[in-house]
């Protein structure tokens, strides 16, 4: 039922303020992601679809001429590759399970909302330090993970996690780079139990 009202939240503020645009292939899976993320419902968000992005799936960013306005006044964009590859076989993004990509795109908020808490001259270090450092990637997505699973969408990372790793066609390579900088499922399970013992 929560799920419900911020839909329709959602699809209010979309339509009237055009805070966020999103392709209507999409639209269902954006709007569930969005619903656990109530504080940015005002937050300026484009979903965009990518020939190809490079050693990922999705990814999420300031847009950059925004870094020079307020905060509250920044726009951002979620990239996302138009396919993905399973075994040397191109699949579109759109045709894994509903939830793999709720979950997937849970994950890209959960960058947006840690974005929101920097200055943009911090965004911009954050930009140097990501391109440069193992370290400093793995930090940033695991915060993702945690922002996302704190949101409410453990089970939902959970899936596209499994989804990923349990999948034995999915290339060996992208497998590695989700092991070597993401939560593990075990690491994910350990903060939704912890969630919910805050939440009791």
């Amino acid at each position: 039922m929560k799920n419900i009202i911020y839909i329709l939240l959602f699809m209010s503020v979309k339509y009237l303020n055009a805070q966020h645009i999103i392709p209507k292939i999409i639209e269902k899976e954006a709007l569930v992601a969005l619903s656990y993320y109530p504080q940015l419902k005002n937050t300026e968000i484009e979903f965009r679809f990518k020939d190809n992005i490079k050693k990922s799936t999705m990814l999420a960013q300031p847009v950059f001429g925004s870094l020079l306005k307020s905060k509250k006044k920044r726009r951002y964009l979620i990239l996302m590759s138009k396919k993905f590859k399973i075994s040397g076989k191109e699949f579109k993004t759109t045709d894994v399970d509903s939830d793999i990509l709720v979950g997937w795109l849970g994950h890209e908020l959960g960058h947006i909302l840690d974005y929101q808490n920097r200055s943009s001259l911090n965004l911009l270090w954050f930009g140097i330090k990501y391109s440069l450092s193992d370290n400093y990637i793995k930090e940033a997505e695991r915060a993702a993970d945690s922002y996302a699973v704190a949101s409410g969408m453990g089970d939902y990372i959970l899936k596209t996690k499994n989804f990923i790793l349990n999948n034995a066609e999915i290339d060996a390579t992208y497998k590695a780079r989700i092991i070597k900088y993401y939560l593990s499922p075990a690491e994910i399970m350990l903060l939704v139990k912890e969630q919910e013992k805050k939440e009791q």
